[in-house]
């Protein structure tokens, strides 16, 4: 069995939410478990990789033993989802710092644009089982 892929998110940010509901309605290979960066596993990962643990302005891609952030974990991400979803992963030819660019102004700007929760979203039962905490 192929190793599940994790996706840690900032768990009040509404946009963050939106899109881990939009990738488990696109996720058909079932790849993706799911934490948020606030929950006990998540500040773990972050603590045992040397990430900031309170800054939670980036998705984070854990894929093997491999950490990917921003617009690479996104684009890693959408490469593993539907089509056309997983075309965006040609983004990747672009460099780094020109999507990070773009990512940063969104992430910058999430909590204005989209909104914040005052605690984290809570999975129903059925999606339980996608989520770590």
């Amino acid at each position: 069995m192929k190793t599940k892929k994790i996706i840690l998110f900032d768990g009040v940010c509404n946009l963050c939410n939106s899109s881990v509901q939009f990738i488990i309605e696109r996720d058909t290979k079932n790849v993706f478990l799911f934490s948020s960066l606030q929950s006990d596993f998540g500040q773990k990962i972050l603590k045992e990789n040397n990430l900031n643990e309170e800054n939670f302005d980036s998705i984070i891609l854990i894929d093997e033993d491999k950490i990917y952030q921003k617009s690479d974990a996104a684009l890693r991400i959408a490469k593993e989802l539907q089509s056309p979803i997983k075309y965006f992963n040609l983004f990747l030819i672009l460099p780094q710092f020109l999507r990070d660019f773009g990512y940063d102004l969104i992430a910058k700007n999430r909590y204005k644009f989209f909104g914040k929760q005052e605690s984290c979203w809570i999975p129903t039962e059925e999606l339980k089982n996608k989520f770590l905490n």
